[in-house]
């Protein structure tokens, strides 16, 4: 018996960057997972670099982790949000990747002398790396990043060409997404942007099979018939992809256009019709929540950019959901609270809730360690992750624990390290895929705020880092009342801090917002999202009572 035959959906965009196929792809999918097929992705990243796991959030959005340890695109992390895909290091593929595979094949003469070019050994090594990744799905969307026209996508999108040949006209859609501007001065919705692009992928050899126009209104029947005409592609695959409040309604607003039902009948997919109510909840939480607003305050060092934060983002946001409330983030930059104990409270000062995140370097650690003592202090819920936990600890040691200096090795070498570098970090020269990556085990202390949030004792989180809790430092600390309550299961490494008598007060180690997903939000950040609402609830309450102590009696003569 022959094996399963996999289809194919193409993701490509033009005009500009940043113009939805992730999102578009993970929709997709969602779509597609809806009416019971498996699905899986693989992003196509055109940079040299092997992985993004070496470039600034500012220059590529957040690192996002895979159980495997992989650093990978961002758009990873969407598509694992929107399906039950879970993906590995061969759902990521870049320029960098494949030419390192075949430059070390050519040097182990397995080309077997042959002159080595882009057509046919790079494309070779692109689609055998994309069959490889989706063997065994009914359905693999495929997003080649980057706009069409750049010169460094050209060995993708020449893969991707003949991909589709192969695959045959039932087992292979391309899919566009290109954008439908608003010109204020013309008054008028303007397709020379969407023409102009598809003439490009049409010069390369690829005619797009559905076309999704991003534009912030609807595209009358006239639009969508003139861009048909000058793309050669159906009216009715001619899709307006309109801008949505919140991404989650995009599963939706796609299946009203009809996409899913079309991208089916082009396949020759049978299957049965999509069930939305799940994602109509979704919105329905986050559109009309029943229990107020929680001002959650993030205090990091790349908040000029918020996909350096994207899947942090996302976790507050399910939990906003999980909790019926909605979530409004302030991002704080923290190079701002170092001038003092002044700005602190008057950047601080209103939020419910603080989180730190994650981050390298020390520009901005001090106002990071001012939030975290101004939370502990003023038992406002704070919830560290990865550096933020580690910068909690130095906190706690250096105002509680009495630990003049106390600092990160990171940091300051010279001062007493608290946190320090991993003995096995310590001989490690090259900075790509060498940090402690990937998901490791967890073991809570009964009875902690950490075993309370999840319901159970053993865990399972993904990690990014190099430095860890100094265990020379451990009865210090805990003597003066820090609770370690996630440890590695060889006790060897702490993985989770928390604070007693505190509303909440908890770090960790990982990443848990790489597993939170708007069905299933993560447990720490639903139940930190929980114990804002309880601080925003109370202090309306006491404004309230404040209020009517001070109102004047009315009297009776």
């Amino acid at each position: 018996m022959s094996a399963k035959r996999t289809k194919f959906i193409f993701t490509t965009g033009g005009v500009v960057s940043s113009i939805g196929k992730g999102l578009a792809s993970a929709s997709i999918g969602a779509l597609l997972e809806a009416r019971g097929l498996r699905v899986t992705f693989v992003k196509l990243d055109p940079y040299i670099n092997v992985d993004p796991g070496t470039m600034s959030p500012y220059q590529h959005g957040e690192v996002y982790v895979t159980d495997d340890g992989a650093e990978t695109d961002l758009d990873l992390g969407h598509y694992e949000r929107f399906t039950n895909a879970r993906l590995t290091r061969a759902n990521n593929l870049t320029t960098g990747k494949i030419y390192q595979a075949v430059i070390s094949k050519e040097r182990r003469g397995e080309y077997l002398g042959a002159t080595v070019q882009v057509i046919p050994h790079i494309t070779d090594e692109i689609k055998a790396r994309v069959r490889e990744a989706t063997a065994g799905a009914d359905v693999a969307i495929v997003e080649i990043g980057g706009t069409v026209g750049d010169i460094e996508s050209l060995p993708f999108l020449e893969a991707v060409r003949q991909l589709k040949l192969e695959a045959g006209a039932t087992n292979a859609v391309s899919v566009h997404v290109t954008l439908v501007p608003w010109i204020g001065a013309a008054g008028e919705l303007k397709t020379k942007p969407t023409q102009h692009s598809v003439k490009e992928m049409r010069e390369i050899g690829i005619q797009p099979d559905v076309l999704l126009c991003r534009t912030d209104r609807p595209l009358s029947q006239s639009i969508k018939e003139k861009i048909s005409l000058f793309s050669n592609v159906p009216t009715d695959m001619v899709i307006s992809a309109l801008d949505v409040g919140c991404l989650y309604e995009l599963p939706a607003a796609l299946h009203a256009e009809r996409l899913d039902d079309l991208l089916c009948e082009r396949l020759n997919i049978w299957s049965r019709l999509p069930d939305m109510a799940p994602w109509q909840r979704v919105v329905e939480r986050f559109t009309r929540p029943s229990r107020g607003t929680v001002r959650v305050a993030v205090v990091g060092k790349y908040v000029h950019l918020r996909d350096s934060y994207k899947s942090l983002n996302e976790a507050l946001i399910h939990a906003g959901i999980a909790n019926d409330c909605r979530v409004d983030l302030t991002f704080v930059d923290s190079e701002a609270l170092e001038s003092g104990a002044d700005e602190v409270l008057r950047t601080l000062g209103d939020s419910d809730a603080i989180l730190v995140p994650g981050g390298f370097g020390e520009r901005g650690v001090e106002g990071k360690i001012s939030a975290i003592r101004y939370a502990r202090e003023k038992g406002i819920p704070f919830f560290g992750i990865c550096l933020g936990m580690q910068l909690a600890v130095v906190e706690f040691a250096r105002h509680v624990a009495g630990i003049a200096r106390a600092n990160s090795a990171e940091f300051d070498p010279q001062a007493p390290s608290v946190i320090d570098l991993m003995p096995e970090q310590r001989g490690v020269r090259d900075k790509g895929a060498t940090m402690r990556l990937g998901a490791y085990a967890c073991v809570l202390t009964p009875g902690s705020v950490a075993a309370e949030a999840y319901g159970a004792t053993e865990i399972s989180e993904r990690h990014r880092h190099r430095y860890e809790f100094n265990n020379d430092y451990r009865e210090a600390l805990t003597g003066k009342g820090l609770v370690l309550s996630g440890t590695s299961p060889d006790k060897k490494l702490v993985e989770m801090i928390e604070l007693g008598g505190h509303p909440y007060f908890v770090g960790c180690q990982f990443h848990p917002e790489l597993k939170s997903r708007p069905m299933a939000p993560h447990p720490l950040f639903v139940r930190f999202v929980r114990a804002g609402l309880e601080r925003a609830t109370a202090v309306a309450a006491k404004a309230r009572d404040e209020r009517s102590s001070q109102a004047p009696s009315s009297v009776v003569h």
